[in-house]
C-alpha cells in the first residue's frame, strides 16, 4: 500500500472524507486512483469515478474490484456499449464473478436481449445463492423481463432465510413489493413495502414513495400482462384436462355454434385472440382458409402448437396483436380472453382495426349487472350491458349479437357470462 493510500484511508477513518479525496487526487499512483474512483462512485460521482477507475484499471487489467467498479459507474453514467464492453471483459477473467453476471444480465436486458439477460441473471443467482444483494438484484432483473412470478417465489424464500440484521432486507422486500405490482397484486406490494419500512425506518430503499404512490393509483382497467402471463404458464400443462373436464368449459363450441347460426362461414381468415391450448382453433378450422392465433403465455402458445391446426402462431398481446395487423382478417374469436381486460374500448378499436369490412368479431366474457365492468375476487373481470355497447360503438362497430350464456361452472354453479357477435361495416 503506498503512503497516500495509507494517509487516504486514516483520513476516512477519521471522517474527513473530503480531506482524503483531494489527497488521492494529487496521486497518481495506480492505488490511489483506483480508491479514489471506488470513492466518487460511492458519491455518485459517475463520470468522474468512470474517468479514474478507467485509469486504474488500464494500469492494472487484472483487478477484479476495480473493473467491476468501472462496470457499475459506466452504468451509472449511461454509458452503456463502454460499460457492455468492460463487462465482457470483466467475465472473460472471472466467469464465476455473481455481480459481473448481475451487470451483464441488466446491461442485455437495457439492450433489448432478453433471454441472454435471463441466462446471465440465473447463473448470478447460481453463484451466490445465499448473497440477499444479489438475489434481489436479479429479482429485479426477472421482474423488469417479466418473469415476476420467478422473482417472487426467488425473494420469498431469500427473505425467509435472510439474518434479521441483514441490511440488504429493506431492499429485498421493495424488490418483492415491485415483483407483486407486476402481477396486479397491489395489496401484497404494500404489505411488502410496509415490511421494508418497519425493518428500517430510515427507509434506505425508497419504500415510502411508492406506497404513497400506490394510494393514489386509480382503478385497474385491465390486468397485467406479467399476471396473465405467469398465470397460463403456470397452468398450461394441465390447462385441457382442468378447465373442460372439471369446469366444463364450452367458450369454442359455443361461439362455432353462434357463428353458424349466422351463416357465411367458408374459406376465412380467421384470427384466434389468446388462443391459449388451441380449443377454439380445433373448433373453427374447418372454417378457415388462413388460421392464425396468439396468447400472452408462450407455454400455451407451445401446446397450441402441438394441435398442427394453425397455420401461423405467436406471443403477443391483445390490442397490440391485433391493431399491428390491419384489414387482416374477416374473423376474430376471442374464447374467454376479456375476462383479464377491464375497459373494453381499446379491444374493440384494434378488432375494427384488424377486420375487412364486413368482417366479425365473436366473443364471450364474464357478465356484470352494473354498468361498466369489475374485478372481482377470482381476478377477472365481468362486464355489464352497457360498457359492451358503448365499447362497440365507439370503435364503429354493429352488435348483432348479445345473450347470456355461462361458459364454465365455479363451486359447482354456472358462472354468468355473455356471448356475443360484433359486425364491422
Amino acid at each position: 500500500m503506498s503512503d497516500t493510500v495509507a494517509r487516504a484511508y486514516e483520513l476516512l477513518h477519521a471522517q474527513d472524507r473530503p480531506g482524503a479525496i483531494a489527497l488521492l487526487r494529487q496521486d497518481g499512483g495506480r492505488e490511489a486512483v483506483g480508491l479514489l474512483g471506488e470513492l466518487l462512485l460511492e458519491d455518485g460521482q459517475a463520470e468522474a469515478a468512470a474517468d479514474a477507475l478507467s485509469a486504474a484499471v488500464a494500469a492494472d487489467p487484472g483487478h477484479i474490484p476495480w473493473r467491476r467498479a468501472l462496470v457499475t459507474a459506466l452504468m451509472m453514467a449511461g454509458r452503456g456499449e463502454e460499460a457492455l464492453s468492460q463487462c465482457r471483459d470483466l467475465l472473460t477473467r472471472r466467469p464465476d464473478d455473481a455481480v459481473g453476471q448481475v451487470r451483464m444480465a441488466r446491461l442485455l436486458l437495457d439492450g433489448g436481449e432478453r433471454e441472454a439477460a435471463l441466462d446471465h441473471a440465473r447463473e448470478a443467482r447460481f453463484l451466490a445463492k445465499g448473497d440477499l444483494d444479489i438475489t434481489t438484484a436479479t429479482a429485479a432483473i426477472l421482474t423488469d423481463a417479466d418473469e415476476a412470478l420467478a422473482a417472487v417465489e426467488m425473494l420469498d424464500a431469500a427473505l425467509r432465510q435472510a439474518h434479521p440484521a441483514d441490511p440488504a432486507q429493506p431492499f429485498g422486500w421493495v424488490a418483492l413489493g415491485k415483483a407483486w405490482l407486476h402481477l396486479g397484486e397491489p395489496e401484497k406490494a404494500a404489505k411488502a413495502w410496509q415490511d421494508a419500512l418497519d425493518m428500517d425506518e430510515a427507509d434506505p430503499a425508497g419504500a415510502t414513495p411508492l406506497l404513497a404512490g400506490l394510494a393514489g393509483a386509480g382503478a385497474q382497467t385491465s390486468l397485467p400482462p406479467a399476471f396473465v402471463r405467469a398465470l397460463f404458464d403456470t397452468y398450461a400443462d394441465r390447462f385441457d384436462r382442468e378447465l373442460v373436464g372439471k369446469l366444463r368449459y364450452d367458450a369454442p363450441q359455443a361461439l362455432r355454434q353462434l357463428l353458424l347460426e349466422h351463416g357465411g362461414l367458408t374459406g376465412l381468415r380467421i384470427l384466434d385472440a389468446g388462443c391459449g391450448t388451441g380449443l377454439a382453433g380445433v373448433a373453427v378450422r374447418d372454417m378457415a382458409s388462413y388460421l392464425a392465433g396468439f396468447d400472452l403465455s408462450p407455454r400455451m402458445v407451445d401446446k397450441a402448437r402441438t394441435r398442427d391446426v394453425y397455420d401461423a402462431l405467436w406471443v403477443g398481446d391483445l390490442v397490440g396483436s391485433m391493431a399491428e395487423r390491419p384489414g387482416a382478417f374477416d374473423l376474430v374469436l376471442a374464447a374467454d380472453v376479456l375476462v383479464y381486460i377491464g375497459d373494453l374500448a381499446p379491444v374493440m378499436e384494434a378488432a375494427a382495426t384488424t377486420l375487412v369490412s364486413g368482417g366479425r368479431f365473436a366473443f364471450t366474457c364474464e357478465r356484470s349487472d352494473g354498468p361498466g365492468f369489475q374485478l372481482h375476487e377470482g381476478r377477472r373481470f365481468a362486464h355489464g350491458e352497457t360498457h359492451i355497447e358503448d365499447a362497440v360503438a365507439t370503435a364503429g362497430l354493429t352488435l348483432t349479437h348479445l345473450a347470456h350464456h355461462s361458459t364454465r361452472i365455479d363451486r359447482g354453479q354456472p358462472v354468468p357470462g355473455w356471448i356475443a357477435l360484433v359486425v364491422k361495416a
